[in-house]
């Protein structure tokens, strides 16, 4: 019997980009970017998961983010209005 380790790995992520997806308020409180580097809930994503931040700046309003394992990613536009949505890489 094999065992496809990266399905098992992006499953993983998917499964937590699901909860954070249906439930954003729980996972998404941030007043400033290095919060979003705090978040212990990144720790959860598999080995090898990256992730991004554009508006660097700590005092930045607004923010993306882009949280991605292999050839699937979750974005994350932190705005006025909040927008979290997953993805995978050539899919439209």
């Amino acid at each position: 019997m094999l065992i496809d380790l990266i399905a098992m790995q992006k499953q993983k992520f998917q499964q937590l980009a699901e909860k954070i997806i249906a439930k954003p308020e729980q996972y998404l409180n941030f007043d400033s970017v290095s919060d979003f580097y705090k978040a212990t809930w990144l720790n959860e994503f598999p080995n090898g998961t990256t992730w991004t931040v554009t508006g660097l700046d700590d005092g930045a309003d607004e923010f993306d983010i882009c949280i991605e394992y292999r050839d699937v990613y979750l974005i994350i536009e932190y705005t006025s209005q909040l927008k979290v949505y997953m993805g995978k890489i050539g899919k439209k």
